[in-house]
């Protein structure tokens, strides 16, 4: 067994190969270990074969046949990058408030249109919340079913001219990114062909 023994562990940095159970040869820098569970964390050549990204592999030891140390870093690692506790708190609560939407508005029976552009909405306007089935934008604009620019109401005023805008623009790009059926298809190319003789 390759797996490391009592006192034995592998330095972050360091370049390390291994042979799994399976007869796959996995290579690249540790990038963490626990000497607990045996897992090893190597960053590897990425799969995509972009030069720019790398593959992240955990490795447990327990099925690992062979490791050879191909270059072991003796110099201490860089210290880790300090994180911004505040602001993955604030996306965590702002994606878990993504979700319960979602969820309100699935068990509400909003249509698919209607959660479609409740999100193009909020990519733009984050004050943006469901009540029932319709979308409330600032608190000043209430979209109704069917989602449509004439169903959205308001104070006349910049910001119902400006949701207008918003929802029109979501359906003129959703009805472009519709597939053209296939027989409508044929008979523009027969057209084409026929003006082209």
């Amino acid at each position: 067994m390759a797996a490391p023994g009592p006192g034995e562990y592998f330095s972050v940095g360091s370049h390390v190969s291994c042979l799994t159970c399976l007869g796959q040869r996995l290579q690249g820098e540790v990038v963490a270990f626990d000497y607990q569970s045996k897992m090893l964390t190597l960053k590897c050549a990425s799969s995509s074969g972009k030069p720019n990204l790398s593959d992240v592999v955990l490795i447990n030891l327990a099925y690992v046949s062979e490791v050879d140390i191909i270059n072991d870093r003796t110099e201490t690692p860089p210290p880790l990058a300090s994180l911004n506790i505040s602001k993955l708190a604030n996306r965590a609560r702002s994606e878990k408030e993504d979700k319960l939407s979602q969820a309100y508005a699935i068990s509400a029976g909003v249509s698919v249109e209607g959660q479609q552009l409740f999100h193009t909405i909020h990519k733009t306007i984050k004050d943006c919340k469901w009540q029932e089935k319709n979308i409330i934008v600032m608190d000043d604009v209430v979209i109704s079913p069917p989602y449509q620019v004439d169903n959205c109401k308001g104070k006349e005023g910049s910001a119902l001219s400006h949701i207008r805008k918003i929802v029109e623009k979501h359906f003129r790009d959703a009805e472009g990114q519709k597939p053209v059926p296939r027989t409508q298809a044929q008979q523009t190319q027969k057209d084409s062909s026929s003006l082209s003789s």
